[in-house]
């Protein structure tokens, strides 16, 4: 019980730095300029790590690596520590679970985005960051919103896009239950 305890303020803290990192890189991939309050907030709280890590890993094809980098240093980090305090030091698969968690992670910030979204599309489509996170869900919803047609009038794309990215939860959860399983 105490361990669990433990693990969920690690997630819990480590996934939210995570995902701030995560919306760096992000919103770079998009292109997008965020509102001055969530750019501050983005960068005074990530600098410390992107900063030095920019020096080893340099910016590519116009995406900043050093966030994505960042982003799978801390989910290494949080599960060195989970594997090292179950098994006591044995941590053959923690670069293999590391990266599952991240991509869970990823899948975390896409799944907020898309509520955030919708909940604007109901409440207050003028509201001022609606366009900042409409903007961010355009690469995953254009190619559902191509395929699928309107019904009565009804963009379906974000539902399907929700049950897309709880499947590849769900499937991800199942592997890292499997392998935290072997590792025990």
């Amino acid at each position: 019980m105490l361990f669990n305890m433990f693990s969920m303020v690690l997630d819990t803290i480590t996934g939210l730095f995570a995902g701030v990192l995560l919306l760096r890189f992000w919103m770079q991939v998009v292109r997008v300029r965020p509102p001055a309050q969530v750019a501050q907030f983005t960068f005074q709280l990530t600098d410390w790590l992107v900063k030095p890590l920019r020096r080893l890993i340099p910016g590519m094809g116009g995406y900043d690596w050093a966030s994505l980098s960042g982003a799978y240093l801390v989910a290494l980090i949080c599960t060195a520590i989970k594997v090292w305090l179950i098994t006591a030091g044995v941590a053959a698969a923690t670069f293999l679970l590391a990266l599952i968690i991240l991509v869970q992670w990823v899948i975390y910030g896409w799944t907020a985005l898309l509520i955030l979204e919708v909940i604007f599309s109901w409440v207050n489509p003028h509201a001022p960051l609606a366009p900042f996170v409409r903007i961010m869900n355009a690469p995953l919803l254009s190619p559902l919103r191509r395929m699928l047609p309107l019904l009565g009038g009804l963009d379906i794309s974000p539902m399907v896009l929700f049950l897309l990215l709880q499947m590849a939860s769900k499937m991800l959860a199942y592997l890292t239950a499997t392998l935290g399983f072997a590792l025990i």
